[in-house]
């Protein structure tokens, strides 16, 4: 089932977020818990868009994630979260929403690393969506101080809601 919102991120720009459920194992969120934490990351990145944007969120299988991981970064694995930026489209009117990319996550990893690393499952899978999130926005971990960056900016976006940093918790 897919559903789209609307929240509002600055003066006149909103984020839609189109929830997509393509396992049988999609209770890890309710889809108004996955476009709030969407949204709080936008609005909370630093990088927030001055114009309204759409975000698309895909909860997937372990199937579906091996093959979307080996596709687009060489790895026969399934992982947690992928991101899709879409990049910008020249000449798109301002009115228009600009697409700020996918996320797809896999339920049946979220939940195992969750268990294995003694986490919160919400809590982890919360920390999946602002991680995707941030990085459809231009965030990366490739390198030691743009992780140091990121990590730092998802444990501020965790902590307004009460979530403690997941780098330091055990």
């Amino acid at each position: 089932m897919a559903v789209a919102t609307r929240t509002e991120v600055g003066a006149a720009a909103t984020v839609t977020v189109d929830v997509l459920f393509a396992c049988s194992d999609h209770d890890i969120l309710s889809e108004g818990e996955i476009r709030t934490w969407v949204d709080l990351a936008v609005a909370h990145s630093g990088r927030s868009p001055q114009r309204s944007v759409e975000v698309a969120v895909r909860i997937v299988d372990v199937d579906e994630m091996r093959v979307l991981n080996a596709r687009y970064r060489q790895q026969d694995k399934a992982t947690n979260v992928l991101s899709f930026p879409a990049g910008t489209i020249d000449g798109l009117p301002e009115d228009e929403p600009q697409s700020l990319g996918d996320i797809v996550v896999c339920a049946d990893v979220i939940i195992d690393e969750a268990r294995e690393q003694g986490k919160v499952l919400a809590d982890h899978c919360r920390h999946m969506l602002v991680h995707g999130t941030l990085h459809l926005l231009g965030y990366d971990h490739e390198i030691e101080v743009e992780a140091a960056e990121m990590e730092r900016r998802e444990a501020e976006i965790l902590a307004l809601r009460g979530i403690c940093d997941p780098y330091t918790s055990s």
